[in-house]
């Protein structure tokens, strides 16, 4: 018989640093988890992918046990990683802050591909190109058609 879901939990852990201190003691105490039981499966399951801002969604159980999916890195870490500056631009219309090319939009959204609701690559590339507009990134070269 399968165990009965009480609720989830959103959160956005560094790859391989989870620990006890906010925002994942509190985020998971709160709901009655053990916490250490968490940061060392999640560090464990992440080593690979040390120091990556990683969204993860905890399935809260009604025994107190738990499961987590761990997903792929926000589109928008990644642009600022490809575009290596710190932080997107307060006014992203007027204020370009930096520039990216369809080359790392693509692999940028190959890599997103299981989390974005797009069927194609070309619609997926659609959408981290818009997030990185809305971030006051440019996005340089010919785009593929």
């Amino acid at each position: 018989m399968a165990k009965e879901i009480t609720g989830y939990l959103k959160l956005q852990v560094r790859g391989g640093a989870a620990n006890p201190s906010p925002p994942v003691g509190p985020a998971l105490g709160a709901k009655g988890l053990n916490i250490m039981d968490f940061c060392k499966q999640f560090n464990a399951r992440t080593q690979d992918k040390q120091g990556q801002v990683l969204p993860v969604v905890v399935t809260i159980y009604s025994d107190k046990s738990f499961d987590f999916i761990i997903k792929t890195p926000p589109a928008a870490v990644l642009l600022m990683e490809a575009a290596k500056v710190k932080k997107g631009s307060a006014e992203s219309n007027r204020v370009k802050v930096g520039s990216v090319t369809w080359d790392q939009i693509k692999t940028i959204a190959e890599t997103k591909m299981t989390d974005l609701n797009a069927f194609k690559i070309e619609s997926a590339m659609k959408q981290v190109a818009g997030t990185a507009r809305s971030m006051g990134l440019k996005v340089t070269g010919q785009a593929p058609q």
